[in-house]
């Protein structure tokens, strides 16, 4: 005979579903949760790599703040030289936040750039992962020499064609990652030289 149905009976059998389900989750989550790290941070590594200069030791992620928000950063050194800053920045994009890599070497130069994320749109905005005209006007930019503006005379950035908007937030991103830059490696105002200072630190000008 069937056992009658209850309000007991199906308080039981929920929770005994529930605590299989979390047990479930919270298993799958401890054995992805290492390797999901680690892809991560072999992520970052690589990114690190493709925007500076070959180095020898980076630094674990740290923070400086510069335009009201923090940056996050990593110094790479070969030796006792600075190799230079591989700077996080993101900034809204047409389809959301996109965020870039920008290594930045000691004569304030950006040597590349990495997309570590978007959510632009796939045809378009997007492409600013693959459009080697755009992308590569990136490596070995210096802001001394070009405008972050979007333009088609040669003195700022090309656009990715129909992707005004994604361009703009890329040139963004770069131009916020290089005041972070500022913030670290400031000018010394007694011999013209660089100097390095401490997070958070002002410059002497």
């Amino acid at each position: 005979m069937a056992a009658k149905s209850n309000l007991t009976n199906m308080v039981l059998v929920l929770g005994v579903t529930c605590l299989f389900c979390s047990a479930i989750l919270g298993g799958a989550f401890v054995l992805t949760k290492e390797p999901i790290a680690a892809a991560a941070a072999d992520k970052t590594n690589r990114a690190i790599a493709q925007v500076l200069p070959a180095f020898e030791t980076a630094s674990d992620r740290q923070f400086v703040e510069a335009l009201g928000k923090d940056f996050p950063y990593y110094e790479a050194k070969s030796g006792e030289a600075l190799a230079g800053y591989a700077i996080e920045s993101t900034v809204v994009g047409f389809g959301g936040n996109l965020t870039l890599m920008v290594g930045i070497t000691p004569d304030r130069v950006v040597y590349n750039t990495s997309v570590l994320s978007h959510s632009e749109t796939p045809g378009l905005g997007a492409k600013c992962t693959s459009d080697a005209k755009f992308v590569s006007q990136w490596k070995g930019f210096d802001p001394a020499v070009k405008k972050f503006e979007i333009t088609n005379d040669g003195t700022g950035v090309d656009a990715i064609t129909a992707s005004t908007i994604t361009s703009r937030a890329y040139a963004l991103a770069v131009e916020n990652a290089l005041a972070a830059f500022d913030i670290l490696y400031a000018p010394d105002a007694t011999s013209g030289a660089t100097k390095p200072v401490e997070e958070g630190g002002q410059s002497n000008e």
